[in-house]
Formats: C-alpha cells, sequence, structure tokens
C-alpha cells in the first residue's frame, strides 16, 4: 500500500515538473520577439544591419532612447495618450459595473433577451461597424476630437458586462436584501456594496481597458487629425515615415510604449487572474 502511494505521488510530481517544463518552454518562445525588440533598441544601426544578425548585443547604447525621445514630440504624444486612456478606462469600469448589476440583480420584462442581445453583438467584427460609426462620429462633428475614442467607453461592452455579470451573480442575495430593508436604493447597493465585493473583476476590466486604449492605433488614426493631438501610436508610424527607418531607435520607441503594459500586468496579474475565475465560489 505504501509502495503504491509512493509510485503515486511520484507520477503527480513528474506531472507536474513536466507541466512546468512545458509552461517555461512557451513562455521563451513567446518572450523572444519582445527580447528581440528590447535588444535591438540597444544595438547601435551598424550591428543591426549587420550579418549574420546578433540576438544580444555587442555594444549597449543607451542613447538610443534620448534620441528616440527627442526625435519627436514623445512626451505631448504620451500626455495625449494617457488622457484618453484614462477616460476609456473610467468609462469602461463605471459602465460595464453598471450595466452588469441591472442584468444580475434587477428584475424587468425581457432580461434574458436583452442580455442574449448584448452578448451577440460581440460575433460581430469591428470592421463591419468601422464605417456606420464614422458615419455618425462624423455627422455630430466629433471627427478631428477625441470623443469617438472615450464616449463608447461609457455604454458598455459585451463581454465586460458577461464578466461582470457572473461576479455579480456570485454575490449573496441575503446582503442585497439586508441593504434594502437599511432604507438603501439600488444605486447605494452598486457603488458602496457590489463595487468592493467584486474588485478582482473591476481590475481585470481596467487592465483590459488600458492595454486596448494605449495599444489603440486604427482608432486615433481614424479620428485624430491635428498633429498636436496625435498619440504614441500615431507618432510612432509618422516618426517612421518622415525618415529613412532607423531600426534602433524605431525598437526604442516601441519599448518605451509598451512599458507601462507590461508594468501594469505584472502589478495587477493576481487580481487580473482572479478576474477571469467565472467559476468561483458565492461571495459575501
Amino acid at each position: 500500500m505504501q509502495m503504491r502511494q509512493t509510485s503515486q505521488s511520484s507520477q503527480v510530481r513528474f506531472k507536474k515538473i513536466l507541466s512546468y517544463l512545458v509552461m517555461s518552454l512557451i513562455g521563451i518562445v513567446l518572450l523572444i520577439p519582445l527580447l528581440w525588440m528590447v535588444f535591438t533598441s540597444l544595438k547601435p544601426m551598424e550591428e543591426i544591419v549587420r550579418y549574420p544578425p546578433t540576438f544580444f548585443p555587442e555594444e549597449i547604447n543607451i542613447a538610443n532612447y534620448w534620441e528616440t525621445i527627442n526625435a519627436f514630440p514623445f512626451w505631448q504624444y504620451a500626455k495625449n495618450t494617457l488622457f484618453i486612456t484614462i477616460l476609456v478606462v473610467i468609462g469602461n469600469v463605471l459602465s460595464n459595473s453598471f450595466i452588469a448589476y441591472g442584468f444580475a440583480k434587477l428584475t424587468f420584462p425581457a432580461k434574458n433577451l436583452m442580455f442574449a442581445l448584448v452578448l451577440s453583438t460581440m460575433m460581430i467584427p469591428g470592421f463591419v461597424t468601422m464605417i456606420p460609426q464614422y458615419v455618425l462620429f462624423s455627422k455630430i462633428g466629433w471627427v478631428g476630437t477625441y470623443l469617438p475614442l472615450i464616449v463608447p467607453s461609457f455604454f458598455g461592452s459585451a463581454f465586460n458586462i458577461f464578466l461582470m455579470r457572473q461576479f455579480y451573480l456570485s454575490v449573496n442575495n441575503e446582503l442585497i436584501e439586508a441593504a434594502k430593508m437599511d432604507g438603501a436604493n439600488h444605486l447605494y447597493i452598486w457603488s458602496r456594496l457590489m463595487i468592493p465585493l467584486t474588485k478582482p473583476a473591476l481590475i481585470t476590466i481596467a487592465i483590459n481597458a488600458f492595454n486596448g486604449a494605449w495599444n489603440d492605433f486604427l482608432g486615433p488614426l481614424l479620428y485624430i487629425q491635428n498633429q498636436e493631438q496625435y498619440t504614441l501610436q500615431i507618432g510612432l508610424q509618422v516618426f517612421q515615415n518622415q525618415s529613412t527607418t532607423q531600426w534602433n531607435y524605431l525598437m526604442a520607441g516601441a519599448t518605451l510604449v509598451l512599458l507601462p503594459t507590461i508594468v501594469l500586468f505584472f502589478i495587477a496579474q493576481r487580481y487580473f487572474i482572479e478576474g477571469m475565475d467565472l467559476t468561483g465560489g458565492s461571495k459575501g
């Protein structure tokens, strides 16, 4: 009996080690493009165009980053991007949590049908609605402003509504009934009770919204016309087109643009993993 248990524990340990090795190899493969970008940003141009190419830089050139920052209005574009991103994150967190609370805890006619219609919008590719949205924003005079990039985030998105609804369903209804008996309305219950209990899901939505807004290229390309309003993604493209491509400067700029996303994910990765767990137990 003891030998059988020892054999089973050895098999379990072997499977864990094997799974860790496989995941580590997959992670290394996925990191190679990122590492190539970072290492290229540290090389002089002569080393980049050398054949055969080298993976690790033979000469580390930190000055590439300063040259990139000074080559175009980096800080102005960063401020524009941060302004849009903050408002998009706020809009996504507030709208999706508020709408999901209604679908999860309120009772009204055709609620399930309306929720099914919301989910069905996930099957519509974004390129299908791109032209109608542009025509709409053009007719109301929003083209050339940040409004088409910010305002839609205050009307929710299907996946985030679904994610928040699943979390709200895991909250015990007894808490809501007790709050109602104390005289609380639904707005108070949503803001003071439900939001603190669903913090992992809210942080997950905030991370996704930050990534989407910070890395958005097509939206600013369509709607922003004034060069002073450009975002970092548009600025990098303009910087590439204005002169012969200096790959070390371009990779340095791409690394700087990507850095906030990486830092944010590592800071909030615990909440992100919890937020994507749709099968958790009841809360409260």
